[in-house]
């Protein structure tokens, strides 16, 4: 993003106005606008990371993440946690560049292409490659062997896996987000920035969400993987 030039501050303020509408995209106006951005120095990142997870864990209670009305999980609910163990098993080692090159429309390069195409708007890329070629072949459904690409098959894959584990499980898993504006409790979330007094306070000032980071879970054995939040003083919210 440096180096096509982007207003850094700008993208993440546009990022703090998306919580109030989930379509939204860091290059989408929305109609709150926040003269003073939330997000200290340096930590951009949180509030990009916030972005990009919002967008792909989105759907991720529903066996498909809604790409068809496939209800398996519903109706034969014990085949259905087999099946996604298998798939989980036999994917976790394969490159899903050769994956997709393979199988270039299975429910994962599907998966890719809706996740995608919902993460980088076609202004985003513009800005960043100069022009809309990665787009119209993605729209076309071709996957790309580019670096960028790449990269995003990489976290793609990993969600997708994790999805495949929590379906597999008996009692299945489910998962929560922190939610923007609420009080920061330890036990259910995790600070993404080391803040004074433990997250609570931080220099005798309360602390609260100024936006989540990632999701966090709950299995089934009662274990607890805390969400990530971006904590902000309560007087700045």
């Amino acid at each position: 993003m440096r180096s096509a030039h982007w207003d850094i501050a700008a993208a993440v303020r546009s990022i703090e106005a998306a919580s109030f509408s989930s379509n939204a995209s860091p290059t989408t106006p929305t109609p709150t606008t926040f003269p003073d951005s939330i997000v200290g120095a340096n930590h951009a990142k949180y509030a990009l990371e916030s972005y990009v997870n919002r967008k792909m864990f989105q759907g991720f209670d529903r066996e498909t993440f809604y790409m068809d009305g496939n209800l398996s999980s519903l109706i034969h609910p014990d085949q259905h946690r087999r099946d996604c163990f298998t798939q989980y098993r036999d994917m976790k080692a394969m490159d899903p560049i050769e994956l997709l090159g393979i199988l270039p429309t299975c429910s994962f390069g599907n998966f890719c292409f809706k996740k995608y195409l919902a993460i980088v708007h076609p202004k985003m890329e513009e800005s960043l490659f100069g022009d809309l070629e990665q787009h119209r072949l993605v729209l076309a459904g071709n996957h790309l062997r580019g670096q960028f690409y790449g990269e995003f098959l990489g976290l793609a894959k990993a969600v997708w896996l994790l999805h495949l584990l929590a379906f597999s499980m008996d009692p299945p898993s489910s998962h929560f987000e922190a939610t923007k504006g609420a009080d920061f409790h330890p036990q259910y979330m995790d600070s993404v920035v080391r803040v004074p007094g433990g997250g609570r306070t931080g220099g005798g000032v309360p602390q609260v969400v100024g936006f989540p980071v990632s999701l966090g879970f709950k299995l089934g054995s009662g274990s607890l993987i805390k969400a990530g939040v971006y904590l902000v003083p309560k007087n700045r919210y």
